[in-house]
């Protein structure tokens, strides 16, 4: 059984797919961060870089838009211009552009955006400066893929493009006309608004979470949605009789548990920020990322199989294969995904295992380019990037490590203590110095002697005083001088010489 269930809060709401109980796709929104995939603004060209063949626009954003010569296809003196593809840009600073978000911030970089406007329906999308009609390449039935192109073709208007999506396999033709007629009228509501906008302003905003759901993720084989909030569930129903009549699928959850701890999923989205994911055979994959890419490692950890090594490596990747198209769409990992699957003598094996790859990876409704094998036998694949992953959504950067996802080791940072003490005595005449530090540090200290011993050989006359402090980081410490030898200390402090 599929279901939808939706975690409403205002300060963030959460949407969770489920298959068999089992958690197929996971998404946040939060209050706190503005939705900009998809919304459409008027943009000022704030300056341009022919060298980069990119410029920056202003959309009233903290940081200027980026936007490439290859998304400045519209001609930008009309907007239903015919369309060329440029050699370089096709904007000068000062310009007032319509321009699109396509791109969330990812780390340091500011939102991309594109002149190509496309709107979403259910069963379509709207590509109003081109003429073309494109059909979804997961429609495989080729009947069907012939009676919706020339569907879409008779009915939408001349200079107008469309791509159908997956949706409309199944969708009655009538349905797929009203829907023609509905995007093209927002499509010039969007050109009013543009006119009337000043810079910055939004003439089209994307739908919230719940909208794009009932939009992108409801699909026939959906059973029930379960919604924590009445109020939601009630506009959701209204909603679903405009879309599908008289469906009734909407639930209100009720329960005084949290309703993802009820439904067994609290412990499965808690899972999707460990870099280590374990295999139902004892294997694991390791999910790193970089800022140019994901790297996926596999290996078979407890897994040693029967008698036929190159069958148990087989085994694993295939296992290794589903969970990993699996895990990429949980985790939203978009850009280039390297994944180093365990190494196989056979030709046969390899072109068994990336099929299987494949298929799987076609389960992703975010496109996703086909795997290949590298040189070096490593297995390269694309995923299309707009929201942000579920790093960004749940994590924030450790303030100790600054996301180096290290720190220095305890006998790294005794030896930082030594040179300090080095320098300060021999800066100050003290009798004594006091030595706080992490306890862990300190128990590190007392264990390894050598401070201890070069105390006693070369400081001789001083005395070292060490005090642990819970609060401290593991690699601060701070140096106390005193004139006095014998000091009165907590009864945690130790005298190291």
């Amino acid at each position: 059984m599929k279901k939808i269930l939706i975690d409403y809060h205002p300060k963030q709401v959460s949407v969770a797919l489920t298959e068999d109980n089992e958690l197929r796709e996971y998404y946040i929104e939060k209050a706190t961060r503005p939705k900009l995939v998809g919304n459409i603004y008027k943009g000022r060209v704030v300056n341009t870089l022919q060298g980069m063949k990119a410029a920056f626009v202003n959309i009233g954003l903290e940081k200027n838009a980026f936007l490439y010569v290859g998304e400045t296809l519209v001609d930008k003196k009309t907007l239903g211009g015919e369309l060329v593809m440029p050699q370089k840009l096709s904007v000068s600073a000062g310009d007032h552009i319509m321009c699109q978000v396509v791109k969330d911030y990812f780390g340091t970089k500011s939102v991309r955006v594109s002149q190509n406007i496309s709107i979403a329906g259910r069963f379509l999308v709207i590509m109003p400066q081109t003429d073309y009609v494109g059909i979804s390449h997961k429609i495989t039935d080729e009947a069907r893929k012939e009676e919706l192109h020339k569907l879409v073709k008779e009915n939408c208007p001349k200079g107008v493009g469309f791509v159908v999506r997956t949706a409309a396999q199944t969708a009655k033709n009538e349905e797929i006309v009203k829907e023609i007629t509905f995007l093209v009228q927002k499509w010039k509501s969007i050109l009013e608004s543009f006119n009337e906008a000043q810079d910055g302003d939004v003439v089209y905003e994307e739908g919230d979470l719940i909208f794009r759901t009932i939009r992108d993720i409801l699909d026939k084989d959906v059973d029930k949605i379960v919604v924590n909030n009445a109020v939601v569930a009630r506009d959701l129903k209204e909603k679903l009789v405009e879309v599908y009549g008289d469906k009734e699928m909407v639930e209100t959850y009720t329960g005084t548990e949290e309703m993802f701890t009820y439904y067994n999923l609290s412990s499965q989205i808690s899972k999707l920020v460990k870099r280590k994911v374990t295999l139902k055979n004892g294997a694991y994959i390791v999910i790193d990322r970089t800022e140019a890419l994901t790297a996926i490692d596999v290996n078979t950890g407890k897994y040693v199989g029967l008698n036929d090594l190159e069958k148990t490596f087989l085994n694993t990747n295939f296992l290794a294969a589903e969970e990993i198209a699996k895990q990429i769409r949980l985790r939203n990992i978009g850009g280039i995904i390297i994944v180093d699957f365990i190494d196989m003598e056979l030709e046969e094996s390899r072109k068994k295992l990336l099929e299987a790859f494949e298929k799987e990876l076609k389960k992703d409704r975010v496109r996703t380019s086909k795997p290949v094998m590298t040189t070096l036998g490593l297995v390269e694949l694309t995923r299309k990037k707009t929201r942000s992953n579920i790093y960004d959504l749940l994590l924030t950067e450790c303030p100790y490590c600054q996301g180096d996802g290290l720190i220095f080791s305890e006998e790294y940072v005794i030896m930082k203590i030594r040179k300090a003490i080095m320098n300060l005595l021999s800066e100050e005449d003290a009798a004594s110095v006091i030595v706080t530090v992490n306890p862990d540090v300190m128990n590190k200290l007392f264990s390894l002697r050598y401070l201890e011993r070069e105390c006693a050989t070369v400081w001789r006359g001083k005395r070292i005083y060490i005090m642990p402090d819970e609060s401290l980081h593991h690699e601060k410490f701070t140096l106390t001088p005193s004139n006095e030898r014998v000091l009165t200390l907590s009864d945690r402090a130790k005298l190291l010489y």
